[in-house]
């Protein structure tokens, strides 16, 4: 292969890059991953350093962070069933909060669309231009 050629096949593919990572849908996607990795940490320390420990306490003293089983056999195996029960706790929380802002965007995307609809009045001036326009090129 030639140098030019190289030099176009890396020079192509850095120009298809570029556009690629210019289009405003990727750079939304990066935003809205960094944000939702932010608000996971957030979530996740609201149920382990917050709700666990007063669910726990309301449950005769559960630590669930050490709630789980051993099994006998083998080296031992700790299933910690607590763990796995924060997870799911987190994961809806955050399930929730999604919801709640897709919900909360598409109120403000309607009021956009409906301030940007015409009106009926507009909507009849309209139509009455046009026909006036049509009958005076008519004429």
């Amino acid at each position: 292969m030639s140098e030019d050629k190289k030099k176009n096949g890396v020079t192509g593919f850095f120009s298809e890059f570029k556009k690629f990572i210019s289009k405003g849908n990727v750079i939304d996607l990066a935003v809205g991953v960094i944000i939702g990795g932010a608000f996971a940490s957030i979530i996740s320390s609201l149920v382990d350093d917050i709700i666990m420990p007063v669910i726990g306490t309301i449950l005769a003293g559960i630590n669930f962070h050490n709630f789980g089983i051993e099994i006998p056999w083998g080296n031992h195996p700790f299933i910690n069933i607590g763990s796995f029960i924060q997870a799911i706790i987190v994961f809806l929380l955050t399930a929730i909060c999604v919801f709640g802002f897709v919900k909360i965007i598409g109120i403000f995307y309607k009021k956009e669309k409906a301030a940007a609809k015409p009106s009926k009045e507009e909507e009849l001036l309209t139509e009455i231009r046009d026909l006036l326009k049509e009958q005076n090129e008519n004429r």
